[in-house]
């Protein structure tokens, strides 16, 4: 504890997601000690990030690319088993087996300025004076919701993906799905064989790929979100870019009508949503699978976003702040950019502890 009532360490990981116990994983390779040189918080209740939150219908079976933590393969996991129990299983051998010793629940108030060129990170359990910052708090915590007019008449129910139950509590209710991601996809195909009707509507047409994902279109596609932070805009997500993967499921699902898309409806009304050419939906949901936004409110009082309204990173690093590392974010937000933001944002951290010392 030093003379402000802050405990130092030398780095601070915020998330025990996938890019925060990458980075975690990274910072002990290196020689730091847990609790000694660095902490890893977690606001969440147990190991497993955002999937522990998942709904249970979506099994293992049904991920699309988890890619294993760095050090230690996931292997043998039962398909038909949740998402949320596998990945949970696995997040907490792997913190056992590094001695991670992620300290939770806490969350983390703010990030600001501190002493001695020290950020004081202000949380549930106390104050932290750190000389560097990972940043893994992805965005689950985020969910976005679109406003339309009309939306507080609705006489139905209104949930988002963050919140989705499954598809058998939709049995027998006409449900709306906004959004053409793999979640709205998701959502569609499960609720179909459940629900009275279902309508999909999305803001823009749906892109569905032919092909196999091959890592050279990833790669293209991970560049094209890179450039938007690069420029310090709000991060897109790497499957906006790539579009939705063809597979024996979408294409039955395509022939039998359930993802027939309709355009983005004009308002909400009492019982349902409308257009201005006069066409009406009647329903008893609208489900919104409308994706989530960065969760970095904290990092509010060091101004680090940009004119465009993101925060512009260079690699993992902010570029109006060399302490802070962003990891999960924008092109890192995906399980295997995740892993190697880890491990790059460790790496110029080092330099960046190295260089101080010898500024001493």
């Amino acid at each position: 504890m030093n003379s402000f009532g802050a405990q130092d360490v030398d780095v601070v990981v915020i998330g025990a997601g996938q890019a925060g116990l990458s980075g975690a994983y990274h910072l002990r390779r290196a020689g730091f000690e847990p609790d000694r040189d660095f902490v890893v918080l977690d606001h969440a209740p147990r190991a497993g990030g955002a999937w522990q939150f998942r709904w249970p219908s979506l099994t293992y079976g049904k991920v699309h690319g988890m890619h294993a933590l760095p050090g230690m393969e996931l292997t043998g996991a039962d398909p038909a088993r949740p998402s949320s129990e596998v990945i949970g299983e696995y997040f907490t051998d792997y913190e056992d087996a590094f001695g991670l010793r992620v300290h939770r629940p806490v969350d983390v108030s703010a990030v600001r300025e501190g002493e001695g060129g020290r950020l004081r990170v202000e949380t549930s359990e106390g104050v932290y004076a750190t000389r560097a910052l990972i940043n893994a708090t992805g965005t689950w915590d985020r969910p976005f919701w679109p406003r339309y007019p009309g939306q507080e008449t609705f006489r139905g129910r209104q949930l988002h993906t963050a919140n989705y139950p499954g598809p058998e509590e939709f049995a027998g209710q006409r449900v709306i799905v906004v959004g053409g991601g793999a979640s709205g996809t998701q959502h569609l195909m499960e609720i179909a064989d459940y629900a009275a009707a279902t309508t999909w509507v999305t803001r823009r047409p749906p892109v569905f790929r032919e092909g196999p994902f091959t890592e050279e279109w990833g790669r293209a596609a991970v560049a094209m979100v890179e450039e938007r932070v690069r420029q310090g805009l709000p991060p897109k997500s790497v499957v906006s870019v790539t579009g939705l993967p063809l597979n024996d499921a979408i294409r039955a699902a395509r022939e039998s009508g359930v993802l027939d898309r309709l355009p983005m409806f004009d308002r909400i009304t009492p019982s349902g949503v409308a257009w201005d050419d006069g066409r009406v939906v009647d329903a008893d949901v609208i489900l919104w699978a409308t994706g989530f936004r960065p969760v970095i409110d904290h990092l509010a009082p060091l101004k680090l976003r940009a004119p465009g309204g993101g925060i512009e990173i260079d690699g993992t690093r902010a570029v109006r702040d060399e302490r802070v590392h962003l990891v999960g974010y924008g092109p890192s937000a995906s399980t295997i950019g995740a892993n190697r933001a880890g491990r790059a944002a460790v790496r110029e951290i080092r330099k960046l502890l190295a260089g101080s010392l010898e500024v001493r």
